[in-house]
């Protein structure tokens, strides 16, 4: 037997009597389309399977669902207690801890209540590994003051998918009394990450 490169002209490739598919190419063998082709999917979209490479997973999103007292002019980290998302089961205690190693897209927003006529500043952490990363914070000066804060964090973040872990911090400092990151079922907190793909 013996095989040769050849070109195969027709106008249409259709399944044998009997058969529901056609068969292109075999096992560990790519399917090339030639430089400049189109290939037009307007009339029947594939369907496929991507492989994890191609998902945007490990993935979650989280929320604070009742308010958070702490410490004035003290960073404290957040705990959000419901999760809307978790596909790898990776988040918990308030903490992501990915099982694939990648580049990750972190983010959060924290509304921090400081009190009626007392609040100066509010901040919020990424922290990697125990160390921020990233802060983002509002701050009054002139002697104003504000009453609740909403502050928000994003970066992206390379974790080696097995030690590596992400926690939100946040800060409210008030002229007296105590500040609180504030939670609800609306979601007035929030934390999540997702991997991004080919990074």
């Amino acid at each position: 037997s013996y095989s040769r490169m050849s070109t195969l002209e027709v106008g249409t490739i259709a399944p044998i009597s009997g058969s529901n598919d056609v068969t292109l190419g075999g096992s560990s063998k790519n399917i090339k389309f030639a430089s400049g082709t189109t290939v037009d999917f307007s009339t029947n979209t594939p369907t496929t399977t991507l492989s994890a490479t191609m998902k945007n997973i490990p993935a979650f999103e989280a929320i604070n669902d009742t308010n958070q007292s702490m410490s004035n002019n003290t960073y404290t980290k957040v705990t959000f207690g419901t999760e809307n998302l978790d596909t790898d089961s990776c988040f918990a205690s308030s903490r992501f801890t990915p099982t694939t190693n990648g580049k990750y897209f972190i983010y959060s927003t924290l509304t921090i209540q400081n009190g009626s006529n007392v609040g100066i500043a509010g901040h919020i952490q990424i922290r990697k590994n125990g160390s921020a990363i990233f802060l983002s914070q509002t701050n009054v000066y002139n002697n104003n003051v504000m009453n609740i804060f909403s502050v928000s964090a994003s970066s992206i973040v390379t974790l080696n998918g097995s030690s590596d872990y992400v926690e939100i911090y946040g800060l409210g400092e008030n002229s007296s009394g105590t500040p609180s990151i504030l939670g609800d079922a609306n979601g007035e907190s929030i934390f999540g990450a997702y991997k991004v793909i080919g990074a």
